[in-house]
């Protein structure tokens, strides 16, 4: 992972693994940094924390899955308690910059 594609975590996300005889659970705030790109069939995501808990997870999410978490995220948002005006307008603009980008693609 090189610096450049990588930006601080301005919050917090927390990623738990369930195995039958192993469980894993680990939180990536401040201190950590992410990287999200496009890659030929979908998202790649990598959060890293360095220092004495260094860890890192990495996740490739196939654009029909990613549609689908999406949607179902959609689907819940009315159901969930209200979002807060800071991060309702944050969201608001990236999922404009996404739309966009999306747009712009050429298909295969």
């Amino acid at each position: 992972m090189t610096d450049k594609a990588t930006h601080p975590i301005p919050d917090k996300a927390q990623v738990a693994v369930d195995f039958p005889d192993k469980f894993y659970m680990g939180s990536f705030a401040r201190e950590s940094k992410f990287e999200a790109r496009a890659e030929d069939d979908g998202l790649f995501i990598k959060l890293s924390r360095t220092g004495a808990e260094k860890r890192a997870v990495e996740i490739h999410l196939h654009h029909y899955l990613l549609a689908d978490i999406l949607s179902a995220w959609a689907d819940s948002l009315g159901e969930e308690p209200r979002m807060d005006k800071t991060h309702r307008e944050e969201l608001l603009e990236v999922l404009k910059k996404v739309e966009k980008a999306v747009r712009k693609t050429k298909p295969a």
